[in-house]
């Protein structure tokens, strides 16, 4: 039965929409007519027409998210290639542009919309106790939905990548690819060895920051937590600052306008956008990939390969194809009907992700007449379209949801190491700060405990603190259900099974309190909101039994599955691809984006991709240049 809070949450929730759904109208528009930079007609991509496809390419990439787009243009580099590059989604509408929008495109077209398998161990406030996964359905993939964090991993995440039997993947190795796709842009970091100049993804700082940023910082300051560099990507990880960005001009600079605008118009490159490939074509006798099978349209369409196949669909999708085609668990292949190319026990396994806690808000008193925070209804104006559309800044530049990023390690991790098993995000707002139109919806809690624990605090002066588990030991699996590849695959986040990873949680949510008990938070009366304590009011307020109930009811994604796809070497049961990336049994395969980490990096997971792409297709033009079959013989 519908509660009264509920009932006013919902009613709130309708009157909101029509003004909310005006200014982004009047945001489109004023686009639409004031900003050729955001709109970027000639450079945009058009899709090739079906008609004009050849027959056989050199190389099918399936999949444009971020790998995706770093190996079409750098393996149409070659003029002697011929590229075909498969995206399920469309091209980048103008708002993905803007940073402050980024929440908008959660569960909307431009998403896959996945969701976990339902958990009494996690995602509790959330709607059927599911924890909501966006995966971006666009060219770009999620580095045109995400939060634009540029975060590197630290480099032993890299070493020990090499440790499992990864040659080529240490971090002294790696590093250039980092340097190799980064453009920075940030003053002070000109003569800088770790980073790189002139490459296709900018990197900036985030735009309008609020009042906060500086209040963050200085409590940050007053525990001696500051990082000495204020760069995550460097000498060391360990400490807070406010992070960058792939930011270009303050807007976003996804692999799709970093890469895929500045090469699409090669002769020797084509792109189809809202291809939806749903089998690789594999010869059983030789057991080699040679083609795919796509529908474009309603209508099926076969294009053949001469070289390799590769797959770059992410962590979902990359093993979900795999698995319908023929290659994974026989266990899970044979009772839906699927014929075992290569029995792989490995696909789908493996699965890691940054969980976190998004629930930890605090409020402030912030004096009479302002506000630290942004408060969405008083930002989100007609004044902040007019601003934004005539190239002034405004709010529509904010990267709220972490304006002070932190590194820190916890009782659990040795400190001498410089690798922090806690990231946390200092958020200028709050669940209550929009009054739950975006960031509701977007987390997927359900309207009844919004209500009761969100709803008392609606619109106040307020942050939020969220800490992410780095380097979990949890393991959860992909399930397919059918062999038809557009019916989702269950996840089995499997998110705290082991009890070290919720030990972790309950430390960083501790760290995140002793943020807030600072003399400048405390100056501004930064108190919990008391109302999440409605979860489990069996517990003791602020006992380590506490945060772990708020991060059962608040646990979320921040966009970083990995690993279903595993690189590791012959000798490991569970592996899907080689250090080169090759498909294991299979020739004219391989698997290059986030599904092929062994072990998850050390803090968001979009550089990374970038990197390992980068290397994937240096790897490529390597084997074709040193053996005249590309290795594969």
């Amino acid at each position: 039965m519908m509660t009264m809070n509920t009932f006013v949450a919902m009613w709130r929730f309708l009157l909101t929409l029509g003004p909310s759904a005006m200014i982004i109208l009047m945001l489109n528009k004023g686009i639409l007519d004031n900003r050729p930079d955001i709109v970027d007609e000639p450079h945009r991509v058009r899709s090739t027409l079906i008609e004009n496809l050849r027959e056989v390419y050199d190389f099918i990439i399936i999949g444009g998210g971020s790998a995706g787009c770093v190996l079409a243009a750098r393996l149409s580099e070659n003029p002697a290639w011929n590229v075909l590059l498969l995206e399920a989604g469309g091209d980048e509408p103008n708002l993905i542009d803007l940073p402050q929008m980024y929440p908008v495109f959660q569960r909307s077209p431009w998403d896959w919309k996945y969701s976990t398998e339902p958990s009494d161990r996690y995602c509790l406030a959330m709607e059927d106790q599911r924890c909501f996964w966006p995966r971006g359905k666009v060219l770009g993939g999620c580095s045109s939905i995400n939060a634009m964090m540029y975060i590197r991993g630290n480099r032993r995440d890299y070493d020990h990548w090499a440790e499992l039997g990864n040659p080529g993947w240490e971090y002294s190795n790696i590093l250039r690819y980092f340097r190799k796709t980064e453009d920075m842009r940030v003053p002070g970091y000109e003569r800088n060895p770790y980073h790189g100049h002139g490459g296709p993804i900018s990197v900036e700082r985030y735009r309008f920051p609020s009042p906060l940023l500086n209040i963050f910082m200085q409590a940050a300051h007053q525990l001696g937590l500051v990082h000495p560099d204020g760069d995550f990507n460097g000498r060391s990880q360990t400490g807070f600052a406010p992070p960058h960005g792939t930011l270009r001009d303050g807007l976003r600079c996804s692999a799709n306008k970093g890469y895929i605008r500045r090469s699409w118009q090669r002769p020797n490159l084509d792109i189809v956008l809202k291809a939806f490939v749903e089998r690789i074509l594999i010869e059983p006798e030789s057991r080699r990939a040679v083609g795919v099978l796509f529908e474009y349209g309603l209508i099926k369409q076969t294009v053949r390969a001469s070289r390799e196949v590769i797959l770059s669909a992410g962590a979902v999708a990359s093993p979900q194809l795999l698995m319908v085609s023929g290659v994974g668990p026989r266990e899970q292949l044979e009772p839906l009907g699927i014929p075992v190319v290569q029995h792989l026990p490995g696909v789908g396994g493996n699965l890691q992700d940054h969980i976190s806690t998004s629930g930890a808000t605090y409020t402030i008193d912030g004096g009479p007449g302002r506000h630290l925070s942004f408060i969405v209804p008083e930002m989100m104006t007609e004044e902040a379209v007019v601003d934004f559309v005539r190239g002034r800044d405004s709010f529509f530049y904010a990267m709220s949801v972490s304006e002070v990023m932190g590194f820190f390690s916890t009782r659990y991790q040795d400190q001498r190491q410089d690798w922090p098993d806690v990231q946390i995000f200092m958020g200028s707002y709050s669940y209550g700060a929009d009054g739950g139109m975006i960031g509701r919806r977007g987390a997927a809690i359900t309207l009844d405990n919004y209500a009761e624990t969100f709803e008392p605090v609606i619109y106040q002066d307020s942050f939020v603190i969220a800490p992410l588990v780095m380097r979990p030991r949890s393991r959860g699996y992909l399930q397919i259900l059918s062999s038809d590849p557009k019916i989702h695959p269950l996840i089995h986040a499997n998110y705290y099974d082991d009890p070290h990873d919720m030990a972790v949680m309950v430390e960083g949510l501790k760290m995140a309190h002793r943020l807030t008990q600072t003399p400048v938070m405390q100056s501004l009366n930064a108190t919990m909101n008391i109302y999440e304590w409605r979860n489990c009011p069996e517990v003791e307020y602020l006992s380590d039994a506490f945060w772990e109930c708020l991060a059962r009811f608040y646990s979320q994604t921040i966009y970083h599955p990995v690993g279903t796809c595993k690189m590791a070497p012959a000798s490991d049961p569970s592996g899907v691809v080689d250090p080169r990336l090759r498909v294991r049994g299979l020739r004219g395969l391989r698997v290059i984006d986030a599904s092929i980490m062994p072990t998850i990096p050390t803090g968001n997971t979009n550089a990374p991709t970038l990197m390992l792409a980068e290397r994937g297709a240096d790897i490529i033009k390597e084997d074709w240049h040193h053996y005249r079959d590309g290795g594969w013989g």
